[in-house]
């Protein structure tokens, strides 16, 4: 699997939006570029070829040149969609300043966002026209409504209306929409982070940034001609890797219905390759080992890896007749899985590749458009979130001894700034121009990159020492029965101490009915002081505290560490 000179892929090279579109309608023009169900329960999909959707993206963005939408901050707001995606590429083409929006944000906190980054006009989706109704009065600066269908609002638009009219006007000579000349490196588009330590900020990218992030990102997979969506499209990995990175390389993109349709779909739609967060990873393993011990299996298979992975070694593969059942269960021709915007357990890795199916964990930030580094397909190291994508520049800031530091970033894809906010952008960059990131890690002698936590989640001990609550989860995830864990300093109201280390775990409740775990704190108790002798002592867990439900998640499915009760009394 490792290959110290390893090609680089070919990728379609672009400069911005709008040739990105162009580029890849002339060479794949009767190719499916999207498709979709209009509705869950359809067995027939609606195909859309690169050819239509560059129309349907060049005829919108002619009729939004003569509403006056060049230079205008427009919101976009809605679940992934056909209509979405051609909404953000048509925009970018005609030099407005696209403001993705989380549709699943209070209507409040929505009208905060849509206002700060100045929006004077929205598309968005009927899923939240109440919302919009709802918060009309309180965004003076917004003029235009345009719903993504049918709109039910008074005095909004439809989509398809501004479609029709566009294409009319092309057919009559209107080319503005081509003779509009873009500056790849003005604003293009404020991201919104989601703030899982706190308040998040407004991440402004250019469409250099962007593409210069998926064309010297793209070298390094060897992208399959079909994926299927299932992440939130306000976020750059959404946005920027399965939205552009694969429009770009004329890869078909099925727009998952939802969540609880995707093993559905997965069966009936047969994707070639996934881009996923570790939290749709890790389901899907629990998942399969759920099925393995119910069945009376889980040994069976146990074993069938120990034989597959020593026919490996000797150059035999028999991972898709050995582990056929799994394959079947991401529709049988799944090669491999992109995964980023959290850690890993390299476990779960380990057992896909033993199945034969290849996870290619990578490492992305919304202020580096956002990948920054990631495995490749036939080329991996143990722990290591891969290597820098072609052209950018990484370096650790005040190395310790063991050469960890802050993870610092410089090139093309790393952000303009924080919108309205000049303070926290100076204090993002340091003196040479890098950013940092607010990760900590290494770089090992071939320049491959390891992660070991965020400084802001960072324990400092008062010994001086510190303590990484990534690297103890990391551990006590390995644990049977943990669904969810996060580590933290316990703050005792009434010693007002912080010297204890918490492993707070949703148990992963059927898993431990199935072993006959009733008990749990006292199993889990004893699992830990397991964990706490494979560590340094200051490192050790000193309780354990069980939950009953989920933490709290963004939308992108990411804890909220800074909601959770860190209390221990």
């Amino acid at each position: 699997m490792r290959k110290k000179n390893y090609p680089l892929y070919e990728t379609t090279v672009f400069e911005d939006f709008r040739i990105m579109t162009e580029n890849v309608a002339k060479k794949y023009p009767d190719r499916v570029a999207i498709s979709y169900k209009k509705n869950p329960r359809d067995k027939e999909t609606v195909d859309v070829t690169y050819r239509e959707a560059r129309d349907y993206i060049r005829n919108m963005g002619t009729e939004l040149i003569n509403m006056g939408f060049t230079d205008k901050h427009i919101a976009l707001i809605g679940e992934s969609s056909y209509e979405w995606i051609c909404s953000y590429f048509s925009l970018m083409s005609i030099g407005a300043v696209t403001v993705p929006i989380d549709k699943e944000l209070p209507a409040d906190e929505m009208a905060g966002i849509l206002n700060f980054s100045d929006c004077e006009a929205v598309i968005y989706s009927p899923v939240i026209e109440d919302k919009i109704k709802s918060i009309a009065d309180k965004i003076p600066k917004v003029k235009n409504y345009i719903c993504m269908r049918k709109a039910n609002l008074e005095d909004a638009l439809n989509l398809a209306d501004i479609v029709q009219r566009g294409r009319e006007k092309f057919e009559n000579g209107d080319n503005s929409y081509y003779n509009y000349e873009i500056d790849p490196e003005r604003l293009a588009t404020i991201v919104f982070t989601s703030g899982t330590t706190g308040k998040g900020k407004g991440v402004m990218l250019s469409q250099k940034n962007i593409v210069t992030d998926m064309t010297q990102g793209m070298y390094l997979f060897a992208i399959t001609p079909k994926t299927m969506n299932v992440l939130p499209p306000h976020h750059t990995y959404g946005s920027t890797v399965n939205f552009v990175g694969h429009f770009a390389q004329g890869s078909t993109i099925y727009i998952s219905s939802g969540l609880r349709y995707i093993l559905e779909e997965m069966k009936e739609q047969k994707p070639l390759h996934l881009v996923l967060v570790p939290l749709f990873v890790e389901t899907m393993h629990k998942k399969i080992w759920q099925t393995a011990e119910k069945s009376g299996k889980a040994e069976t298979l146990r074993s069938l890896i120990k034989v597959s992975n020593f026919l490996l070694k000797i150059g035999i593969d028999l991972r898709r007749t050995f582990f056929k059942s799994i394959h079947n269960f991401f529709g049988g021709k799944l090669e491999f899985i992109i995964c980023g915007g959290a850690s890993l357990n390299q476990d779960i890795i380990d057992d896909f590749n033993s199945f034969g199916i290849t996870i290619l964990n990578g490492y992305g930030i919304t202020e580096c458009s956002p990948l920054v580094s990631c495995n490749r397909n036939k080329y991996q190291k143990k722990g290591s979130v891969g290597i820098p994508i072609v052209g950018e520049l990484i370096k650790i800031k005040d190395p310790d001894e063991n050469g960890e530091g802050e993870i610092c970033v410089k090139g093309p894809n790393v952000m303009l700034g924080y919108y309205k906010d000049p303070e926290a952008t100076a204090a993002a960059f340091d003196e040479e121009g890098y950013f940092k990131t607010g990760d900590y890690g290494r770089l090992d002698d071939e320049g491959w990159l390891y992660i070991t936590g965020r400084i802001k989640n960072m324990i400092v001990l008062s010994n001086g020492k510190n303590v990484y609550p990534e690297e103890i989860e990391s551990e006590v995830s390995r644990i049977y029965g943990v669904s969810e864990v996060i580590v933290y300093a316990g703050e005792s109201r009434a010693q007002k101490s912080k010297e204890v280390i918490v492993a707070e775990i949703f148990p992963d409740y059927d898993a431990l009915n199935l072993k006959g775990i009733n008990d749990v704190q006292a199993y889990f108790n004893e699992e830990i002081k397991k964990v706490n002798s494979r560590m340094v002592s200051y490192k050790a867990v000193k309780k354990v505290k069980i939950r009953n439900g989920e933490f709290p998640k963004n939308t992108s499915r990411k804890i909220l560490r800074f909601e959770i009760d860190k209390s221990i009394d």
